[in-house]
């Protein structure tokens, strides 16, 4: 009883201080633990921020590129014409690699592949022509805006109008070759009543009419927003050229050309890195100044890749979905060589940076 007494009289005299000790070091633990989850999180706060912005455009790559690069590579292997049956399920049929023989089969397909290189060889005139242009424009003189601005013109504006305006200058009737070919070639005669007769030893070619020059046409058409696209490269990569380079190059006496090899090229690799890369790539995709321009014609003898495929797959006149994705299987085995390419390169210019 005595004990009893003694030891509530020393509680209600010590209160709640007798066990302070214990709910202080819980107390500490947990403060302790919450600095170390939030030290976490600080310390790696930057370098999670750049996967936490990558996520959604991973997610939209994944379900818009990847999946299906991957169905088409399913459906290549199969013969459909797009119908389901009345249980609502395909009428695909497996046939292997039947689709790939009939494409090294197909002559339409082996001119498609031609005019693929032929674009992919001719564009690459953009890069060169872009750069004297830019080299050109990068100078401070009166109303050098002005001229800038014309020469960006063709890159702001749309495929599909490059390609009307560039049919109208084609035109054998009223186009501006048709206009110069008058000029050179034709004679005007007026007889006694006033009337005008042109006449000529030659008709004004009709180029997009023709198997052997509607191929380059289109090329030449597709070639000026290009050119303006490399420019747009090349300028930005002068601004950023350093001065004291320059001033060290004309002191040891380089001028013009070599001032250009030796010193100011060197200092645009990445900007032509870039601009053959988006060359190669635009080369091969090309398809809207097809379309526009010739539909593929006269006799599919403009046909790349990319419309052949649209044509055998998609138009009126095609609707073999497993042929068309064959096709879009070896256009992207094509792709895949240049872009493993400048991946390689971009990596081992990385490697040598650092």
């Amino acid at each position: 009883m005595l004990f009893k007494l003694t030891f509530i009289s020393k509680t209600k005299l010590c209160g709640a201080r007798c066990f302070a000790p214990r709910v202080q070091v819980r107390r500490d633990m947990q403060t302790e633990y919450r600095n170390k989850t939030a030290g976490w999180f600080r310390i790696n706060k930057l370098s999670l921020a750049p996967f936490v912005f990558l996520i959604p455009a991973l997610a939209f790559f994944s379900i818009y590129v990847i999946f299906p690069i991957f169905q088409s590579l399913q459906l290549s292997l199969f013969e459909w014409n797009g119908l389901y049956n009345a249980e609502g399920k395909s009428t695909a049929q497996y046939i292997g690699l039947e689709n790939y023989r009939k494409l090294w089969l197909d002559p339409n397909f082996w001119i498609s592949i031609k005019n693929n290189f032929l674009w992919l060889f001719l564009y690459m005139l953009a890069v060169p022509l872009g750069l004297f242009i830019a080299i050109f424009l990068n100078q401070t003189v009166t109303g050098i805006r002005f001229y800038k601005s014309m020469f960006f013109f063709p890159f702001v504006i749309s495929q599909v109008v490059v390609g009307l305006i560039f049919g109208w200058f084609y035109n054998p009737d009223f186009g501006v070759v048709a206009k110069i070919w008058q000029f050179i070639f034709c004679e005007e005669t007026v007889n006694f009543i006033g009337n005008k007769t042109v006449k000529c030893a030659r008709p004004a070619p009709d180029i997009l009419s023709s198997p052997d020059w509607a191929t380059y046409g289109i090329i030449f058409a597709g070639l000026w927003p290009q050119i303006a696209y490399c420019v747009i490269l090349y300028l930005t990569g002068l601004n950023n050229v350093a001065a004291d380079q320059i001033e060290a190059g004309r002191l040891d006496g380089a001028k013009g050309w070599r001032m250009l090899w030796y010193v100011v090229l060197p200092q645009l690799r990445p900007a032509t890195f870039i601009a053959v890369a988006v060359t190669v790539i635009g080369a091969l995709r090309s398809f809207d100044m097809i379309a526009i321009m010739t539909q593929g014609g006269p006799y599919g003898m403009t046909n790349v890749l990319s419309h052949y495929m649209y044509e055998v797959a998609i138009s009126e006149y095609g609707e073999r979905y497993g042929y068309g994705s064959a096709v879009a299987t070896v256009l992207f085995a094509i792709m895949m060589v240049f872009i493993s390419y400048f991946l390689w390169r971009m990596y081992q210019d990385e490697r040598r940076g650092g």
